[in-house]
């Protein structure tokens, strides 16, 4: 039932064809690097992925604090991505909150995964609908 795979740059194997492997399942497929992961590592792919993921927090486990030190990033992988015409979305996911989902869309990123804010949130309703003005 998926549409779209994405793969962690991290780990060490044949990335290219995991990424073709998953084209030839009629994917779209992306690329996730960790907030510690240089935007370099990935470069050479990003001519190959649909999706870019930044991840602002280490993955691990929900409700850790967003890493401003991520927006850089998020700036870099726009600006490649601007300057090279890419089509693919850049996401952001880990600690996303109002206030910090419009400094990352500021930065570029135009795809957001939301967790622990939403669920703690009041009013639900409420928070998706003032979340929807920042896309």
């Amino acid at each position: 039932g998926a549409n779209n795979i994405s793969i962690q740059i991290e780990p060490t194997y044949d990335h290219v064809a995991t990424l073709a492997r998953i084209r030839t399942l009629g994917c779209q497929c992306g690329i996730v690097l960790n907030p510690g992961t240089p935007v370099e590592a990935v470069e050479p792919l990003l001519g190959q992925v649909d999706l870019v993921l930044v991840m602002t927090v280490q993955p691990g486990f929900g409700g850790q604090a967003f890493r401003r030190e991520m927006l850089q990033k998020i700036q870099q992988f726009d600006a490649l991505r601007r300057a090279r015409g890419y089509a693919w979305r850049l996401e952001v996911d880990g600690g996303i909150d109002l206030a910090n989902a419009a400094e990352c869309r500021a930065a570029g990123a135009d795809t957001f995964v939301i967790g622990t804010s939403f669920y703690k949130a009041a009013d639900k309703d409420k928070f998706a609908a003032e979340f929807a003005r920042l896309s």
